[in-house]
């Protein structure tokens, strides 16, 4: 697909930061191999089109690691799929330490992703919205309300408009074992529940193994799992 390379670049560096626990850039990336798998490394809805907003709530999920290599986020963003620029915020889970690390972050790709150095904890009730306030300005806000802290950043970028999604990602390729899965709620573009948008399934491959699905959007419209099959 025209679109896995820039699924793939997204989340570029985070394995790098996440570790170190401190707000900042990264400045190193992992080996990407997602063109090896047939399913690419994002998995959720995306919905195309020229929105400004795009929102969404999950319960950050308690995970066990397989390996050093496991590395997942889930985020809400603009652009990204079809297009070369992201926008996008969400926590990030890193098992290079042996043991998985959560870290909340924000990513204006092609820029390196940046994170914050707010406590965040399995179970913690996460919101992020990503808001296009300008023709090249945006506001991407996560808040985790369960430890009581918001994060607000504003940024430019020249921007393709293309695209509003939410999403887990894995740049490489590696998931750990999410217990129970992970659950979106609330997920709206442009204020409209999701299910309105016209959205799209987007399978997440494991390396090859296993396959992470996004279920049927719920009755309210807004909400859906995503599960390992």
């Amino acid at each position: 697909m025209k679109n896995i390379l820039v699924r793939s670049a997204s989340l570029l560096s985070v394995a790098v930061a996440v570790t170190g626990a401190l707000a900042g850039t990264a400045t190193a990336a992992p080996t990407f191999g997602a063109t090896n798998f047939s399913g690419g490394n994002w998995g959720g809805y995306v919905s195309f089109g020229s929105f400004t907003t795009a929102t969404a709530s999950w319960a950050e999920p308690s995970v066990t690691c397989n390996s050093s290599n496991d590395l997942f986020a889930p985020w809400v963003g603009i652009d990204g799929d079809g297009s070369s620029t992201v926008e996008q915020t969400g926590v990030a889970t890193d098992c290079s330490s042996g043991s998985p690390v959560y870290q909340g972050w924000y990513e204006m790709y092609p820029a390196a992703p940046v994170y914050y150095s707010n406590p965040v904890s399995a179970g913690d009730q996460i919101t992020a919205t990503v808001t296009r306030t300008g023709s090249s300005s945006y506001q991407l806000t996560l808040s985790d309300t369960t430890k009581g802290w918001t994060k607000t950043t504003t940024k430019s970028l020249s921007a393709k408009h293309s695209s509003a999604e939410a999403i887990i990602e894995s740049p490489t390729d590696s998931y750990p074992n999410i217990s129970g899965g992970i659950k979106f709620t609330g997920v709206k573009f442009d204020g409209n529940n999701l299910a309105d948008t016209s959205p799209s399934g987007l399978d997440a491959d494991d390396r090859g193994s296993y396959t992470w699905s996004p279920s049927s959007i719920a009755s309210d419209g807004t909400d859906f799992s995503m599960a390992r099959h």
